[in-house]
């Protein structure tokens, strides 16, 4: 699947600290999109760990973004949260590493691996600016 609750989850809480004035924590991250807080703690740890989001430590810390919007690229993101790139098929990227070997006899492997070009170009394109519009 394309867009994971984690992907999804991920760019509402970028959406939100992108208007915020201050670093937010997670709990009022969590309340104010309702999404459970452990949860979203993950993801906002894991765009902190990929350089999406600065993490503040201490009594006002939380997570403030740590590029302008322009530079937060979709892919980025997703990557980040899911652990690898968004993929549309569960198929291998190259006809040579097929899992089972019948690459060759494959009718739709052309056609999903040019979706799947396609679908990244899009993510590596549009970036959080391009969604706040």
């Amino acid at each position: 699947m394309l867009i994971t609750r984690a992907s999804e989850y991920a760019i509402l809480s970028l959406i939100v600290l992108s208007k915020a004035s201050a670093p937010m924590d997670s709990e009022t991250l969590s309340n104010q999109l309702s999404i459970p807080k452990s949860f979203l703690a993950k993801i906002l740890q894991a765009m902190a760990k990929h350089d999406i989001l600065k993490s503040y430590k201490g009594v006002n810390g939380g997570f403030a973004l740590l590029h302008e919007p322009k530079d937060i690229t979709m892919l980025h993101v997703m990557s980040s949260v899911e652990g690898k790139a968004p993929a549309v098929f569960d198929c291998s990227p190259s006809m040579y590493s097929c899992p089972s070997g019948k690459a060759q006899l494959c009718c739709l492997w052309p056609f999903l691996n040019k979706l799947q070009g396609r679908i990244d170009t899009f993510l590596a394109d549009l970036t959080l600016a391009d969604i706040l519009e």
